[in-house]
């Protein structure tokens, strides 16, 4: 087995081979006055609330479900859960086709229940963030209604049959009319999703539908997502996930009209509510971030080589895959890049969610390997955010039937597996009206069971959260110094715990420059063995020891 040796220190805002950077190292990014710091210290628990919890035998999750559930949450030791639309919909698009983002959807509760949540997260020390949908309605939305009936109203983008080619056809991503008004609007992503209109940053005389940034239209929609905000954080809720950030301006060369849009946004929210923070759904830090997000997430799409940061570790010959043929190295330096010009606490990272990440436990990645892949992304400086049901390895299915517009997504979305009861005690409904089908396999994993076997990946997810609580050199703002981004990663976290990951099968070896080394006192260990100033790591194994023994 070959043995590593490349060893670099990551401080916030820079790297230097050989020593620590602090914090106010030149070249970060300064924090924004007004930004708050919980967001770096926390981590995030995404939960699907259709499929999360079903509190009244509907088969479809709800809002008292997510409550009956808190206990489980705090346990775990999450800091904030992020749930999904919620509000009035056709369900088109799974409640992303929304027809009043201030209301709730009947089969999902009240507003009073959004409160009862609030209230009860809050008592055990969790925030709730809610989605928002900014770039589209449903076209049942009153706003879409009443566009259509006036030919003056600019909420959308509107071509005019004038405008419109003349042999009948219609441009990209542009759908005809249902009437009365004539023309066509443009679509955000699926027919039924007309783009709401925040301008164009370039005129084009081959598009003369395009109006810019400051028209009316745009204006009068950018203080109507004010208002929307400011109605959930006055209900207590703790900010958003903003959806489709990057595509709210239409041609907008370097995001720039983007990007001062959700500055301005930012700056009126920090105003009213100067503890919310906004999460961005567009895969770019370096960009997002410096926009006025809080954060932002690495996807499986935009950013850096189109989403290889995630995809490099999870999914397109990834380094968390048995065979051993990836690198953490497109990761590792993707966040360097990043943490150089933002600063750290504001790159949040996912291993899945309800769109195009997929679960760990994929058909190809097996349960034993999830562990090692949790060791990292509770001990790497980001914001973790976990999907719901990751913290037992539920499976991806694939094979199930299309549920309101999933389009495939649906294999991510399966009933969370609370035991071995009915339903995997989902819901009490009959198995044939659940809002997906369960897991049909006997052997699926559960929280009870797995809350009951102390080896299970779950005690060990909520030792590793504990463990981030415990200890400030394992949070966002602690340097890293990385032994070794081949097999096995291995990285200083704080000058004070080393961890190593090997998601392959076979065993790995690297060397590690610490005279600490020695006498490291095991924190979590799968069987590390250590010898001189090297380490061996067992196949899909893992370790983190405390150099301070």
């Amino acid at each position: 087995m070959a043995i590593t040796r490349r060893s670099f220190v990551l401080g916030t805002g820079a790297a230097l081979a050989g020593a620590a950077l602090a914090p106010s190292a030149a070249g970060a990014a300064a924090p924004r006055p007004g930004r708050p710091s919980w967001l770096a210290d926390t981590v995030l628990y995404q939960l699907y609330p259709q499929s999360f919890a079903d509190s009244d035998g509907s088969g479809v999750g709800d809002l008292r479900g997510i409550v009956d559930r808190l206990d489980h949450l705090q346990w775990l030791g999450v800091g904030a859960i992020w749930v999904n639309p919620v509000f009035p919909s056709p369900l088109t698009d799974a409640g992303y086709d929304i027809t009043d983002h201030t209301g709730v959807h009947p089969r999902h509760g009240t507003e009073d229940d959004v409160v009862r949540l609030v209230d009860e997260a809050r008592r055990r020390g969790i925030r709730v963030l809610f989605d928002l949908v900014a770039g589209h309605t449903s076209d049942q939305h009153p706003w879409f209604l009443g566009s259509l009936r006036d030919d003056g109203d600019h909420r959308y983008v509107w071509a005019t049959p004038d405008q419109l080619p003349e042999d009948g056809s219609l441009p990209e991503d542009f759908v005809a009319s249902p009437g009365p008004r004539p023309g066509a609007f443009l679509k955000n992503y699926y027919d039924t999703q007309p783009a709401i209109n925040y301008g164009y940053a370039r005129m084009d005389p081959a598009e003369p539908w395009r109006q810019p940034v400051d028209a009316e239209g745009p204006r009068r929609n950018r203080d109507a997502i004010f208002e929307i905000l400011d109605h959930w954080l006055r209900l207590g809720i703790a900010g958003f996930r903003c959806d489709l950030a990057a595509t709210l301006v239409k041609d907008d060369p370097g995001w720039v009209e983007t990007g001062r849009l959700w500055g301005e946004l930012r700056e009126r929210v920090a105003r009213a509510h100067p503890d919310a923070v906004l999460i961005s759904e567009w895969g770019d830090p370096e960009v997002s971030v410096p926009a006025g997000f809080d954060a932002d997430f690495y996807l499986p799409v935009n950013g850096p080589g189109d989403g290889a940061p995630w995809k490099s570790l999870w999914h397109e010959n990834p380094f968390f895959g048995a065979e051993g043929t990836g690198t953490a190295k497109i990761f590792v330096d993707a966040w360097t890049l990043a943490t150089e010009r933002i600063g750290t606490g504001r790159i949040m990272l996912p291993t899945a969610n309800h769109d195009s990440a997929n679960r760990l436990n994929d058909g190809v990645r097996t349960p034993e390997e999830i562990p090692a892949a949790f060791a990292f992304l509770l001990t790497w400086p980001i914001v973790p955010a976990l999907y719901y049901g990751e913290e037992i390895g539920m499976r991806m299915l694939e094979g199930l039937p299309d549920v309101e517009g999933s389009a495939g997504r649906q294999r991510n979305r399966t009933p969370m597996q609370w035991d071995d009861g009915p339903n995997a005690g989902f819901s009490s409904a009959p198995s044939d009206q659940l809002y997906i089908p369960i897991d049909p396999d006997p052997g699926r994993p559960t929280v009870e069971r797995q809350r009951q076997d102390p080896g299970s990946l779950l005690h060990l997810v909520r030792r590793l959260l504990a463990l981030r609580r415990q200890h400030p050199e394992l949070g966002t703002d602690a340097e890293v110094r990385v032994f070794s981004d081949g097999y096995p990663l291995t990285y200083l976290r704080g000058d004070r715990f080393l961890v190593t990951v090997n998601p392959r099968r076979d065993p790995a070896t690297t060397a590690v420059d610490d005279d600490r080394l020695a006498g490291a006192k095991p924190v979590e260990d799968s069987g590390v063995r250590v010898e001189g100033d090297s380490l061996t790591v067992p196949g899909f194994g893992y370790a983190v020891l405390d150099l301070r023994g």
